[in-house]
Formats: C-alpha cells, structure tokens, sequence
C-alpha cells in the first residue's frame, strides 16, 4: 500500500480506513482510476474485515418454468415473445419433474425466475411454489425477481403486497435480484424500455423487506450506462438499505451481448468487472456481501475477485440458462467439490452457507443435517453509515495511511 501515499485515491483511502461513508464523488474517482492495485486493496480491507479469509458458496439448482415474455428487453437473448419458436411454459408438474432431474441431497437452494408470461393465471405462482415445498421440504425457495412480482400482481389484479404475503405463505422464502439492471431512465430506455422503472424496482424491493422477504440485489454493468450511473445505481441501493436492511448481498453482472439486440457493443473488460466488484464493495457499506458470479465473468476472474472485495462465488449454479443464450462460454452448473477447489485456489477458505449465510453441515455422505433454519426479520434501523473497520493482519492500509 506505500504507493497509496502518492495516488489520488489517497483521501478516499483515508476514508475506508476509518470506516467512514463514502460519497458520490469518491465513487466516481473510484471508477475511474487507473490505479487498480490500490483499488483492490482498498476493496480487500473491507472484504477481510468483514469476512475473513472465508469465501462463501451455495449447492443451488436454477429453474426457468417458462421463457415467454412480452417485454421484449434488448439486454436479453434467453426470453421469446409468444409465437416465436423456441418459447416454452412448463405446467406446474413438468416444472416440479424439472426439478427434480438430476435433484440430489446436497441441494439447499432453489432459484426460480422466468419470463413475464401474457397468460399464465394468477394461481400458477403461488401453485408452483407450494409443489416445490411438498416435493423438497427443506430446501430455500429464491423465487422471483422483482419485475417478475409487480408483473404477478398485474395479471392477478392483486395489491402488491397482497401478492407477497400469497407467495411466502406458499413457500417463497426470498427474492433473486435481477431485473434492476441500472436503476437509470436513460439508460433502461435503451436496454429494457418496456420493463419496470429504477423507482418501482425499488418500491417493490422496499415492500418484501417491509414483508419479511428479503432479496437480492443485481447492477448490470458494460452495456451502455456511464460511471456517473452505475455510482448512482449503488447508492441507491444504499439508501434503501439504510431503510430496510433487507438486501441479502450485491451482484455485480457484466453485460453478454451475443445474441441480444445490443449485439453490436462490445463485452465488458476484466478491468471493467473488477472494478464494478470493487466499487461495490466500497460504496455499500451496508450491504453484508458482494458476489462475483463466476457464470458470467468466468472461474479465473471470478477467484481474482475474491481479492477485489467479493467474498461469495454464489453457488454450483446447476442448469444456469439465461446467461448461457447470450453466450457464456462457463460451465452450466459446478459441483460442490469442484467449486471448493476454485475457492481454495484462490488462497480463500471454501465456507458452504444457506440462503441466510449459516453454515451448512453434512454427514459424511455428503447429505445436509443442518441448513435453513434461520428467518429474516427486516432491520428497519440499519445504520447510515459504517463504524471504523477492524484492522485485518496484512491487510497494510491502516499501516500505510498512518506512514503516510
């Protein structure tokens, strides 16, 4: 860190140190340094003090019971408008039996998104959910971002809040968190124009914490929003959370556009996804954890991230699809060996959590004893700000800041 004492990103630096909230401004200088090294080092103090050497991983299992959708999004080449070939809807058996396809003991999570059906009845959510329930009693439903929700409670004519409480009653234990892409107008003009606002995003977030449901929250970024955005997008991630308490972690999503309408950008650099983690790891003094989803920015990045201030790999991720259709060129889906060995070789300590961050215990066959056992319980009085970070051995900012 001795460089810091001769980098502009030294009053920023100065700031992390003493745990103090950072500004607008100092997002912006952030994103736009040159200087990476310090970056990183700065994201990797929090990280470790926060968390240790831990990096955190789920057994998951993705399930899309359909791809039709009448949004139309020009980020997306998984979904298909009515009539086109290659669209498919899965009755609420054939979507269990999906699941079920390859199902083993281990898994403790199940991730259920899809496209924004035209047809499909209001009763198709919460029946789906209850199926999964009485097929995998146990298992964490994360189900439905919160594009998917509001679009719920239209076709159902429902009040939003009366379509959460009908949904975690059926078994809906939390939320994904796609869909917020950048919370900016001009930005979701040019790559989901028809999709919710940044505002309603958040009001829909705001009412499943307020509910008990907490959620993910998603910042997709490479498209074609500026540094000036994606600060803005995370601070108002922040701002929310200040509120609620009830956003589970962040992840960051680099743009693949193969295959899209936008398939003429070009897709994000590695600088570009290392910083996008590290940023958020600075700003979101809040928000417990950052993900580096090793789907979209690949096994290598993603263990490189986990020294950018990311400290989960997300999970095995099995049957991954949407990112796949604009042209991930990953693995669809990892093993639980397979992703420890992917943490360790990144110098962390591979940490299996539930939904809720609890560690997961197996027999020695493998079979979970003990998972999901934890509910949330909305915050509502998370603090505005972070108090000063623990000094973390070898983390050497605190020491370089004070030789400075």
């Amino acid at each position: 860190m001795r460089h810091l004492r001769r980098s502009p990103l030294l009053p920023v630096a100065e700031k992390v140190a003493a745990g103090e909230r950072l500004s607008c401004e100092d997002g912006l200088a952030l994103f736009a340094t040159t200087d990476l090294t310090g970056l990183g080092r700065m994201a990797n103090f929090v990280r470790e003090a926060r968390h240790g050497n831990r990096g955190y991983y789920n057994v998951n299992r993705y399930l899309n019971p359909t791809n039709l959708c009448w949004v139309d999004c020009g980020l997306c080449a998984w979904a298909r408008l009515p009539g086109v070939p290659g669209g498919y809807t899965m009755a609420v058996e054939e979507a269990v039996a999906e699941a079920s396809a390859g199902w083993h003991d281990g898994i403790t999570e199940i991730h259920v998104v899809g496209g924004l059906h035209p047809t499909l009845p209001y009763d198709y959510y919460p029946g789906l959910l209850r199926a999964l329930k009485a097929r995998f009693p146990g298992v964490h439903l994360k189900a439905w971002t919160m594009v998917e929700l509001d679009w719920i409670a239209r076709i159902g004519k429902r009040d939003l809040v009366e379509v959460i409480r009908d949904l975690k009653a059926a078994g809906m234990d939390s939320c994904p968190g796609g869909g917020a892409e950048i919370f900016a107008k001009r930005v979701r003009d040019v790559i989901c124009a028809n999709k919710i606002s940044g505002e309603r995003w958040l009001e829909v977030a705001r009412l499943c914490h307020l509910e008990g449901v907490p959620t993910n929250v998603t910042m997709l970024y490479g498209s074609v929003e500026d540094d000036a955005e994606r600060v803005d997008h995370l601070l108002r991630i922040r701002e929310l959370q200040d509120e609620t308490g009830g956003f589970l972690g962040l992840i960051p999503l680099a743009f693949h556009p193969e295959g899209t309408q936008l398939a003429h950008l070009p897709p994000s650099t590695g600088l570009l996804d290392l910083k996008a983690v590290a940023v958020s790891r600075l700003l979101l003094d809040n928000v417990d954890h950052v993900k580096a989803y090793w789907v979209q920015i690949g096994e290598k990045l993603a263990q490189a991230a986990l020294h950018f201030g990311a400290d989960d790999l997300v999970g095995t991720v099995t049957e991954e699809t949407i990112t796949h259709a604009a042209g991930a060129t990953t693995e669809a889906g990892i093993s639980r060996a397979g992703m420890e060995a992917l943490i360790r070789g990144a110098g962390r300590e591979p940490f299996e959590r539930d939904a809720f961050y609890e560690r997961v215990v197996r027999d020695g066959s493998g079979r979970v004893l003990r998972a999901n056992r934890h509910d949330f319980v909305p915050a509502g009085t998370a603090p505005p700000g972070g108090a000063a970070l623990p000094s973390h051995p070898g983390s050497g900012l605190d020491t370089a800041l004070a030789s400075s």
